[in-house]
């Protein structure tokens, strides 16, 4: 497990803070959650996560992630069982820190496991992780995850206390929640609010690696939101899901991971532009 002070796995050395974002490549993980929730509003077997995640592996997703909830509102076990087996792509699962989701990540051992809060009343997940007020709760979780060989990431707001949180925890990655940065995007694009919250997440990814964590961001995310978070040059995975499969109605599934795609380096690119400049 990574410990504070070391770099986190897939670090290059000399693209660290200052050195262009552009140098390290940003990752996308796409969330196939809502095409199962499509698929299970009317039952049966279509439309098919498993087919969904092929076609994000060919559209230029470097992961694919699947929350397995509680309720199974969106994604099934036999879902989880099925992407292990037949998708070549990282597999990210999204679990509470439960018992029972322990049992299944510890079954099938995927690439790696996002721990996040998770309420049955809630309509998606509402906040980040309480990792510095739940140390205790959740050290045995990342524990015996980290021990199978399962990277651990936490699901956390852009708070310092949380970062610190993650490195006692001995996690070695952390994903921003950018939900709060979302939604005041979505309020006003150009308001004070945006560059508040915006400023949280750099400051935030900047601290994560300093700390030696690997840091990642995602929630809520959209074609026009995404490129000040793609600039961020110590993000170096999103984890992108609702707005891509929603997109996905108009435009198509891969066209619309495609764009993102492309929306994300172009950012990534002009970003290490203009810190050369």
């Amino acid at each position: 497990m990574t410990q504070a002070g070391t770099r986190p796995s897939g670090y290059r050395a000399g693209y660290g803070p200052g050195y262009g974002p552009a140098a390290r490549r940003l990752r996308l993980g796409v969330n196939i959650d809502h095409v199962a929730t499509i698929r299970n509003a009317r039952g049966g077997g279509h439309p098919d996560p498993v087919r969904a995640a092929r076609l994000a592996a060919a559209a230029g997703a470097d992961g694919i992630t699947a929350h397995l909830r509680e309720d199974r509102r969106h994604m099934t076990d036999r879902d989880i069982e099925r992407l292990v087996a037949e998708i070549e792509l990282p597999l990210n699962l999204e679990m509470a820190a439960t018992e029972e989701m322990l049992a299944i990540a510890l079954r099938h051992r995927p690439h790696a496991a996002c721990i996040v809060p998770e309420k049955r009343s809630e309509v998606t997940t509402e906040g980040g992780l309480d990792a510095h007020g739940g140390r205790e709760l959740l050290e045995p979780y990342v524990s015996r995850l980290g021990e199978a060989g399962i990277r651990v990431s936490l699901f956390v707001d852009p708070e310092p206390h949380q970062l610190e949180a993650a490195v006692a925890l001995r996690a070695p990655v952390v994903e921003l929640h950018t939900g709060a940065y979302c939604e005041a995007w979505l309020e006003n694009p150009e308001g004070a609010a945006v560059e508040d919250e915006l400023r949280r997440l750099r400051e935030a990814a900047a601290a994560a690696e300093s700390l030696g964590l690997e840091c990642h961001a995602g929630h809520g995310l959209t074609f026009d939101s995404v490129p000040p978070v793609a600039q961020l040059p110590n993000v170096v995975e999103l984890n992108i899901g609702h707005f891509l499969i929603g997109e996905a109605i108009f435009g198509g599934l891969d066209s619309t991971i495609r764009r993102m795609r492309a929306v994300m380096d172009k950012a990534r690119a002009e970003a290490g532009g203009a810190l050369g400049a």
